[in-house]
């Protein structure tokens, strides 16, 4: 049989095909070839020209600067001893991140040892808690440990030595150093130095210093802060969470000024004591007293029945911490008649010895106003008038004088204005202004009610008196001393002329019978015990109702009773000025402060060994025959 032979179809060509590389993978090698080379460039480039500045800016991120504080100024009194000052103390803390990675590591990797982070902070904990039983407990440091957070600060006020001992044995505790303030006197003279710390719990206290909360720590907070320094420390990556042991100084701190105060300690010491016993005594609700400079207006001394203990101020009650000298007005009483004597006087209505008919009232407007003791018409000396305090002689007196030139005195000793003593929260006291008057105001006024003032302001009046007319302006700070030793004293004190020397010499010659023990009633002062033995005393006695806060009138058995005095008359040194808040008057002590004033001078006549006045004052005429 024949084979058929196939014939191929037509139009079909055969292909052979060769594999070669594709257009895809040309291009990506290409694009590779192409990054590698931009990146070994890149590389170079940065090498080369930017290595350092990329080091300096990695260093950057990973260090942070922290505040050092400065060493707080110290606060002195005029002969030098330390009222408060600062000693450094150390912070301990911790890195709870990096102690649990660490510690729970060393867990997985030694499971044999028993030692994780649990075990390490009982046993830091355990060690902590003996070495400061003082200031924390191991349960306390347990409960920070297991803070949730990253960082916690464990104990404040540690001892440099035994945080150093802390911190070898436990590398992982950190400590910064801090400061804390010592108030070696306790509750002397705290309502004048005040208080100063930094909390625990502040988020941002390693950035700042210790810091005034009260009195003159507050009111002179930027001269004691001084400026703090710097330190670099190596930070945690992604916090601020310093590594221990890496930091270092880069300014140091500057410390702060020391306040030199014009108050002496043992005068402050014996007027709290005495003050608070006197209260106690009389059973007032308060008091506050002042002894003064009678020459300069330097207080010596600035006291409140009751005051705050610095080591535990979260226990100070409100009255505690109010520091009443200053802050807290009220209506003076009789000693305020000092105004109408030296308005009589510097005006010549009257002399030290003029006779003035006194009946036993008289009549303001719609008011009546009477003596302490029922009497006739009787003849006084101008001097008797104050020495016996007669209400109605002074307010005849006063219309004499008139209103205008009464008031012009009363602003001139000070009365409604703040003496500028530098002491937080001061109170201008009041004086009603002259368009507000009723016709009754000025049968109030020149016998110490309607107006108020606070015990400084008393005691300025009588310094003005003391020192020939011529008002100082109070001060507490005499100066500040920087760190190099520098002593920079405080500005000149303002001064401000009263009254002449001549008149301000015959009211304070007047008030020397308020002390005055004659024979016969009438020729008695109103303050007797207020006298001390050698020495001439110029005083003055005042005794204010006041006012009912219920019924918005003045109460008929509390009073404010105040004293003011100068000592010695003859030679004047220091003045001093008392009020007591609402004494119980039915009490022997209770219905003046005169014995109060008494041990006050005889202890400031003691200390400062006083020269004994010259001759014994004489026995002046109160009512003539």
């Amino acid at each position: 049989m024949r084979s058929k032979r196939v014939a191929p179809r037509r139009g079909r060509r055969v292909r052979i095909r060769l594999r070669l590389p594709s257009n895809r993978y040309a291009t990506a090698t290409l694009i590779l070839v192409t990054v590698l080379s931009l990146a070994g460039l890149k590389l170079v480039y940065l090498q080369a020209f930017q290595a350092e500045a990329l080091s300096a800016r990695a260093e950057e991120q990973r260090e942070t600067i922290i505040d050092l504080p400065a060493k707080r100024g110290d606060i002195i009194d005029r002969n030098g001893t330390k009222l408060a000052f600062s000693v450094e103390t150390r912070t301990l803390q911790v890195n709870l991140r990096d102690m649990r990675e660490r510690w729970n590591e060393h867990a997985r990797e030694h499971p044999e040892s028993g030692k994780d982070f649990e075990a390490r902070i009982a046993e830091i904990s355990a060690y902590m808690a003996q070495k400061l039983p003082a200031l924390t407990t191991e349960d306390d440091l347990l409960s920070r440990f297991r803070t949730p957070g990253p960082f916690t600060f464990l104990v404040d006020n540690v001892p440099p030595s035994v945080a150093d001992t802390i911190t070898r044995k436990f590398p992982e505790i950190a400590q910064e150093k801090r400061a804390m303030r010592e108030y070696p006197g306790g509750r002397l003279a705290s309502n004048i130095v005040g208080y100063a710390n930094w909390r625990m719990d502040s988020p941002d206290r390693s950035k700042h210093n210790i810091h005034g909360l009260v009195g003159l720590e507050n009111a002179y907070d930027n001269a004691l802060v001084g400026r703090p320094g710097r330190v670099l420390v190596d930070t945690s990556e992604g916090d601020d969470i310093p590594i221990p042991g890496t930091a270092r100084e880069v300014h140091p701190a500057v410390p702060g000024s020391d306040l030199e105060l014009t108050i002496d300690s043992d005068v402050q010491y014996e007027l709290q004591r005495r003050l608070s016993d006197y209260v106690s005594a009389t059973r007032a609700n308060g008091g506050s007293a002042v002894v003064m400079d009678a020459k300069t207006g330097e207080v010596y001394g600035l006291a409140n029945d009751t005051t705050f203990d610095p080591d535990n101020i979260t226990s100070a009650t409100a009255k505690e911490m109010n520091n009443q000298a200053v802050t807290t007005p009220f209506e003076p009483g009789s000693v305020n008649k000092v105004v109408t004597a030296s308005a009589a006087l510097e005006h010549g209505v009257v002399t030290p010895r003029s006779r003035i008919m006194v009946p036993g009232q008289i009549t303001v407007a719609d008011r009546t106003i009477r003596d302490a003791w029922a009497h006739g018409t009787m003849p006084f000396t101008t001097t008797g008038v104050f020495a016996k305090s007669s209400n109605v002689g002074t307010l005849k007196l006063a219309q004499r004088v008139g209103e205008g030139r009464w008031l012009g005195i009363a602003k001139k000793f000070g009365l409604g204005e703040r003496t500028g003593i530098g002491l937080p929260g001061e109170s201008p006291g009041s004086v009603p202004p002259r368009n507000q008057w009723s016709g009754s105001t000025f049968g109030n006024l020149p016998i110490g009610q309607g107006l108020s003032m606070t015990v400084v302001q008393l005691a300025g009046m009588y310094q003005a008196i003391a020192n020939g007319g011529e008002r100082v302006e109070p001060r507490i700070v005499s100066a500040t001393v920087r760190g190099d030793g520098t002593r920079v004293p405080r500005p000149a004190p303002d001064r401000v002329q009263v009254v002449s020397e001549h008149t301000a010499d015959q009211v304070l010659r007047m008030l020397r019978a308020t002390t005055q023990d004659a024979p016969g009633y009438l020729n008695d002062g109103t303050a007797p015990p207020a006298a001390v033995e050698g020495y001439q005393i110029a005083a003055k006695t005042g005794t204010a109702q006041q006012i009912d806060p219920v019924t918005g009138a003045y109460s008929q058995s509390k009073y404010n009773i105040t004293f003011a005095g100068v000592l010695p008359a003859d030679n004047p040194r220091f003045v001093v000025a008392i009020r007591l808040d609402a004494p119980d008057t039915t009490l022997p002590l209770g219905y003046s402060a005169a014995p109060l004033y008494h041990d006050i001078a005889a202890y400031l006549a003691q200390r400062y060994q006083i020269p004994l006045s010259e001759k014994r004052a004489s026995v002046m005429p109160l009512v003539l025959d």
